[in-house]
């Protein structure tokens, strides 16, 4: 497919496909995806590809256990990664590397994707990789943009696509109010499955935008913005394929005939669950999910406050009113930058110099938006009849308004295209697609976060918001902040835009954000969540007792991976074959994603 024809080509819906656009989203996604594409200057890639082959294994030995992979799975669902490589955009992803690279494209690149389409194809699939040793990287869907998208660690893995095949929503309870579903489940599918089905008293809970996987955002802990937010809090039972094939199900699910498995996560014993959250430990095929009750109503609110220097008193404010549930969903408090940013038009409509946006450039664009002139502005919801919303309200009107200049925004004085209503939709588990919209700031544009956690105190976030300015004027980096707040801690998100097609800019991406795990981990606060290329990094900054966890999880990944198949090198994880070996990325390694080789089996 030509630029122009993928440029021209229609979102395909979610009828046609498992990672498709519910029709209600459909001229939203086509305006999304023509913004996507009048700010991409990156030419269509022609460079002669060489075949991929994983490291240590001879292409001879490589073709022909593809060929017997492809009698056990259909040919047609074994395909080798030798064509030109295609961007695409959030709604038509590739499988076949990065979308959003922060290192050149061609590094972090699968050997081939196959594509199992039940439990026991997942099962064959690693039998395979482990007569072969091969290593394989399982994917739900691909749509983990910012973080790595696709992309295996280690170059030459095979990709393991359960979303293609494996994307049955397998039950929906309207009695217990839970679902079960498999990896190719997007949050756009289950809204509408249960749209369909007539069921208004469920609620979905949300991410920004509605595309991804449920297990794959569940399983790396990704949030939504209801009070069921904390996706990894409210999954229930997890059946997984174990890096030797064997599969277990978890909680009330190892009871034959159960009926609770979505309702009681523990079961009997030790609490298996955790050790498939952020690790590669096994493939996760089915997951059960708490839904939320219908709330008999919801309001969303805005604030925007005025100086910057607001910041520690505000979250001062938040704090006691998000512990005691008066502000009840995932508290968003957002830079002016990022208001300008959701617009989706490029920065050099506003700004064409060198460096970060001045400041009186941004206050002097924000002026003129409809909410007016601000430095920090707070989304929000409140849930239930209009009489308890009304109580809750009114509490926290009196709470903001003790900071000087703090405004309540009128909602009825916004139009239909303002963020706010992106903002209300998503918090009433509605899914939206227009949270990507700031990534069209920069041409060819990219994103990749910082993202560390700490207590919900004033003194906390202005210590990480100055960290964070001083790196990115440093870097030359625009700064597109956003603190996040839970019941009892705090995730400042911080968005960092990039042109891709630009090796520098990408290195100076990369280097702001080396420097940035380190000076925050030097002041105590930990990244939750982290791109591919950056998880050796953050995973060596949790070294309390010299590495006593890391080194408890490599126990865990030799015994139940003996042979180092499954994931090398995910969340910081090597297998043994692997360690010693240069593979590991941080800030004083350098950028080569590929280390010496790996022992060989006999080793």
């Amino acid at each position: 497919m030509s630029f122009t024809d993928e440029a021209q080509s229609d979102v395909p819906l979610l009828s046609e496909k498992h990672s498709g656009i519910p029709p209600f989203l459909l001229e939203k996604a086509r305006k999304a995806k023509v913004g996507v594409f009048e700010t991409r200057t990156k030419p269509k890639a022609t460079r002669n590809r060489l075949p991929v082959i994983p490291h240590g294994i001879e292409e001879q030995v490589f073709v022909d256990a593809l060929g017997e992979l492809g009698k056990q799975l259909g040919t047609e669902n074994v395909e080798r990664n030798d064509k030109p490589l295609r961007d695409g955009w959030y709604m038509e992803h590739p499988n076949t590397h990065d979308l959003m690279a922060v290192v050149d494209e061609e590094e972090l690149v699968p050997s081939a994707m196959v594509y199992p389409g039940s439990t026991e194809e997942v099962q064959q699939v690693v039998l395979w990789a482990n007569k072969y040793h091969i290593p394989i990287f399982p994917i739900s869907m691909g749509r983990n943009l910012g973080y790595g998208g696709a992309a295996p660690r280690v170059r030459g893995s095979v990709l393991v696509d359960l979303g293609r095949r494996m994307n049955k929503i397998l039950d929906i309870s309207s009695q217990d109010y839970t679902c079960l579903v498999e990896p190719g489940v997007s949050f756009f599918a289950l809204y509408e499955a249960v749209r369909e089905k007539g069921y208004d008293h469920l609620w979905v809970d949300v991410p920004d935008v509605g595309g991804g996987s449920i297990i794959g955002n569940t399983v790396d802990r990704g949030v939504g913005y209801t009070p069921y937010g904390d996706h990894w809090a409210c999954h229930s039972g997890l059946e997984v394929v174990l890096p030797t094939g064997e599969v277990i199900r978890t909680g009330m699910g190892a009871l034959p005939g159960n009926n609770t498995w979505q309702t009681f996560p523990y079961g009997f014993g030790p609490y298996a669950d955790g050790i498939f959250s952020q690790s590669n430990f096994g493939i996760v095929t089915k997951m059960g999910m708490t839904l939320m009750p219908n709330p008999g109503g919801y309001e969303s609110f805005m604030y925007t406050f005025q100086k910057e220097e607001d910041l520690d008193q505000v979250i001062e404010i938040i704090r006691p009113l998000r512990i005691g549930n008066i502000l009840e969903n995932v508290a968003q408090l957002r830079h002016v930058t990022q208001t300008i940013a959701a617009r989706g038009q490029p920065r050099s409509d506003f700004y064409k110099g060198e460096g970060t946006i001045p400041d009186d450039v941004v206050h002097s664009i924000v002026s003129t938006y409809p909410i007016g002139d601000h430095s920090w502005v707070y989304y929000g919801m409140s849930y239930g009849p209009p009489h308890i919303r009304r109580y809750k309200l009114d509490i926290i009107d009196a709470e903001f308004k003790k900071v000087p200049g703090a405004r309540r925004i009128d909602p009825a004085t916004l139009p239909a295209d303002e963020y706010f209503w992106a903002r209300d939709r998503i918090a009433a588990g509605i899914p939206d697609i227009q949270e990507l919209r700031w990534v069209n700031w920069m041409p060819n544009g990219a994103h990749i976060a910082f993202s560390p956690v700490s207590p919900i105190r004033g003194a906390d976030a202005k210590k990480l918001f100055e960290l964070a300015k001083r790196r990115h004027d440093e870097f030359g980096i625009d700064l597109f902040p956003a603190f996040c707040v839970g019941l009892r801690e705090m995730h400042l998100i911080v968005e960092l835009v990039y042109d891709r097609a630009d090796p520098q800019k990408r290195q100076d991406v990369l280097s702001c954000l080396r420097h940035l795990v380190d000076d925050a981990a030097a002041c105590g606060y930990g990244e939750y969540r982290t791109h591919l290329v950056l998880m050796d990094q953050v995973a060596g900054t949790y070294n309390w007792n010299d590495g006593a966890l890391m080194k408890f999880h490599e126990k865990l990944k030799d015994a139940l991976d003996p042979n180092g198949i499954m994931a090398p090198g995910r969340c910081g994880i090597w297998p043994k074959q692997y360690r010693g070996r240069g593979w590991e990325m941080t800030k004083t390694s350098g950028e080569n994603t590929q280390g010496d080789g790996i022992a060989s089996p006999s080793q």
